[in-house]
């Protein structure tokens, strides 16, 4: 056997004003050695699937692995000479038997709604029928007609936050190693939930409903079960929530159990999380007692292809004269190049946030002294590392702030730890995320609030300004199958 296999993601926010270029897939991952010792999350599913391919004895070839920061639709130039490169080493590695990728699931580029699926119809034209095309997913993606007829099989990450890419790598490999040896027939089918939310496995009732849904795997012929969150701030046709269901051979099966999960997650969508608003978020948590409080500044979530420079959270703090209290991170390479150049103990002003647009709020004026810095700072989400680039923590007062170079949002304490700042001295904890940080911050955390901040993905998605997507998914609507 011979495999042939590549990573090409980022998540578009339609309405973001940061352009998706060459330096936000430079920033973080571009290589073609990505299997041998590369960090992240787009390297973690390659790296299992040379283990388990060469543990076979299949001869591995493998393309380009890259990932951007999400931000606003990709270049067209740098999407098509990413995409042909691969292509380019996939027609040079002919004949394959398996190809699988690592995409996000909801990359637009200038010209492209659906750029996994334009890579999977080009990837199918190319190793002809036979071959078997798998595809891992992040849930947050726009599952479309072109992505399932040409592939084998896809599987997405079924927990928020994504913990789980490498055992959905490992299944994939098996789906498809067992296709390619004639031992399955796998068969998809979707069914859409007309749904827009947030489905944070942690917390019921969403928690309960991932596990039944995967525990229906490998009974009765069905192979694999997803939960196609949908990722609500990309304009496409797509957009919103999907069960994908996959059998062996059984086309009938995959669309009867797709449906019922979606009726079953239609029936509960009225149980499904709500966020406070900014204001009575910051009410109960000046009320609780115990410390750290950690605060989730939703909207300003890098990962959403927001700008992580917002200061609405920041100025709310100020005006109630909150201390003890630590934010991070703001993306600002300016001024942590000027407080790396002044030096730990400096004492300076400052102009903080509000830099990159309206969705930003407006600058705050500080007078910090810079407390801690550090270089190519890293942070993990499970087991992969996240790169942070140079870290600054500075202090103003009582308020102390994480500002860093590589545009991302929070996934560990570690984040503020490694410069020195010790979280359980605060009395609160500003984190600019919507669900990664989860895992790590809870066990350290005497409760935690997601706020319903203003910002670049507000979680209203009645108010999303669509221009490719219809209207009809509720809550916009509040019956759609009417």
């Amino acid at each position: 056997m011979k495999l042939f296999m590549a990573s090409l993601a980022t998540e578009t926010n339609s309405f973001s004003p940061i352009p998706t270029g060459w330096s936000g897939f430079k920033e973080h991952l571009h290589t073609k050695t990505a299997s041998q010792g590369e960090a992240g999350l787009y390297a973690a599913a390659v790296t299992v699937w040379r283990r388990r391919a060469e543990a076979l004895g299949w001869e591995v070839v493998e393309g380009l692995s890259t990932y951007a920061q999400p931000a606003g639709p990709t270049v067209r130039s740098v999407y098509e000479t990413m995409r042909d490169d691969i292509l380019d080493d996939l027609r040079a590695a002919l004949p394959v038997d398996v190809v699988l990728m690592s995409m996000h699931g909801a990359m637009i580029a200038q010209g492209y709604d659906d750029c996994e699926g334009d890579m999977m119809a080009r990837i199918r034209e190319i190793v002809g029928p036979e071959a078997k095309i798998g595809l891992e997913l992040d849930p947050h993606c726009h599952l479309t007609e072109t992505m399932l007829e040409n592939t084998t099989a896809i599987i997405c990450y079924k927990e928020y936050p994504h913990v789980d890419v490498v055992p959905r790598a490992e299944e994939l490999f098996t789906l498809c190693a067992d296709a390619a040896a004639g031992k399955t027939t796998p068969v998809m089918r979707d069914y859409d939930c007309r749904m827009m939310a947030m489905y944070h496995t942690p917390f019921e009732p969403v928690r309960s409903y991932v596990d039944r849904m995967s525990a229906q795997e490998g009974r009765e012929g069905v192979l694999s079960v997803s939960l196609v969150h949908g990722f609500p701030w990309g304009d496409n046709a797509r957009s919103g929530t999907r069960v994908l269901v996959m059998t062996d051979g059984d086309a009938d099966l995959a669309a009867s159990r797709a449906e019922a999960l979606g009726c079953e997650l239609w029936d509960m969508r009225h149980e499904l999380r709500t966020f406070p608003t900014m204001d009575e978020g910051l009410d109960r948590a000046v009320a609780l007692e115990g410390a750290p409080i950690v605060l989730a500044d939703f909207a300003d979530n890098a990962g959403g292809g927001a700008p992580s420079d917002s200061t609405f959270v920041l100025k709310a703090a100020l005006d109630r004269g909150l201390t003890d209290i630590a934010f991070g991170t703001f993306w600002d390479p300016v001024l942590v190049g000027m407080c790396i150049d002044a030096g730990i103990g400096a004492e300076m002003d400052v102009r903080l946030g509000g830099k990159i647009g309206p969705m930003s709020g407006d600058p705050v004026d500080l007078r910090i002294t810079v407390r801690g810095i550090l270089r190519d700072a890293v942070q993990h989400l499970g087991t992969a590392a996240m790169n942070m680039g140079d870290c600054v923590w500075m202090e103003s007062d009582g308020l102390h702030v994480v500002v860093n170079t590589k545009r991302t949002q929070i996934f560990h304490p570690e984040a503020f730890e490694n410069l020195g700042l010790d979280l359980s001295q605060m009395k609160y904890v500003v984190v600019k995320s919507s669900q990664h940080f989860y895992d790590g911050f809870a066990p350290i955390a005497a409760e935690v609030i997601h706020l319903g901040t203003p910002g670049a993905i507000t979680p209203n998605f009645t108010i999303v300004p669509y221009t490719k997507r219809d209207r009809n998914y509720w809550p916009k609507t509040e019956n759609p199958f009417s």
